[in-house]
């Protein structure tokens, strides 16, 4: 998603909230925060950049004030994995059809608010959740109106495998594991520094010294050290390795527990929370195909169901329609 990072601490710095550009741009809030934030693809317009910058920023330099970046979502990062995975498959000459298939389907079941979604809706099941377990229930039951995909078992052994635990039983499962973990430690290192969290010269020197100092050299370190260790099953050096696992430990350390992102976690169980007892007393107001999920299956997998295939956005607009007011209009 693209992000008005530098407009975002702008409003930081000067205390201007969403409601004063949204009254300003004769507009709602939300649809100013939705642009902001990334969550539509569509940006401002240049006459109202340029009213918002004359009227509430005009010490700040336009061009600087209106960059968006570039942050990663769900979908990005499963393209990234997709292009790691079928890189080293087909230098290893192994199936890259079912990598890429392995790729595309083992994030499926992930939940809005990443990991921090994933762990309220683990609470709140009955038997748990976890988005790997989800993404094969995608794949073998919701697809296609509750017909499934008609996938190999080796697509689907990857998928659930992708994660801790046991590894894959097929080489091309065990690629996509790998290529999972060296596309999200790099891009979230990149997303990190971008937002101001971690400044990429705190980065191990121990570590930087063998993957290298950017995203692109560490992946291509990466990759080069499995190429040149796969002998008979997929294997990464162990210099290469031993470095790569003390970066994501540096990464655990320090921003993955960042008290900013934490503090948000709460507001996560909330939302989920929420939701999750409104739908289970309003079946009926889920859409059609979860509904009738609900009474041949159980309403408790059914909401599980619903609420993990929503977006982020979706979930928080779901909550304000649901749980917030709307103030009203008077003819």
């Amino acid at each position: 998603m693209l992000v008005y990072q530098n407009l975002l601490e702008a409003m930081k710095t000067e205390k201007v909230t969403f409601l004063q550009m949204g009254k300003l741009l004769d507009c709602q809030y939300q649809t100013v925060s939705s642009i902001v934030n990334g969550s539509t693809k569509k940006g401002f317009y240049y006459e109202d950049a340029y009213k918002i910058h004359k009227t509430l920023f005009e010490k700040y330099n336009f061009r600087w004030l209106f960059t968006r970046y570039l942050y990663r979502t769900r979908l990005t990062h499963t393209l990234e994995v997709s292009q790691i995975a079928r890189t080293i498959a087909r230098a290893l000459r192994l199936n890259e059809d079912l990598t890429e298939a392995i790729s595309l389907a083992h994030d499926l079941g992930h939940t809005p608010f990443g990991h921090a979604g994933e762990r309220a809706l683990d609470k709140l099941t009955p038997g748990g959740f976890k988005h790997y377990m989800q993404s094969l229930r995608v794949v073998d039951k919701l697809e296609k109106d509750g017909q499934g995909l008609n996938l190999t078992w080796e697509v689907r052994n990857g998928i659930v495998t992708h994660t801790k635990g046991r590894w894959a039983a097929t080489p091309e499962g065990r690629i996509v594991r790998m290529a999972d973990q060296i596309a999200y430690v790099n891009h979230d290192i990149e997303d990190a520094v971008r937002a101001g969290v971690l400044d990429s010269a705190t980065l191990p020197k121990d570590c930087t010294a063998v993957l290298g100092q950017t995203k692109s050299a560490r992946i291509t370190t990466m990759i080069n050290s499995i190429l040149a260790h796969s002998d008979g099953d997929v294997a990464v050096g162990a210099e290469e390795n031993e470095a790569f696992l003390a970066l994501r430990d540096f990464m655990y350390a320090t921003v993955y527990v960042d008290k900013t992102a934490k503090a948000e976690e709460q507001k996560v169980d909330k939302v989920i929370g929420e939701l999750y007892e409104y739908y289970l007393a309003h079946v009926d107001q889920m859409s059609n195909f979860y509904v009738q999920l609900a009474y041949q299956d159980d309403p408790e997998r059914a909401v599980t169901d619903y609420i993990s295939g929503m977006s982020d956005e979706f979930a928080i607009r779901t909550f304000e329609d649901v749980f917030v007011p709307r103030k009203w209009h008077v003819l």
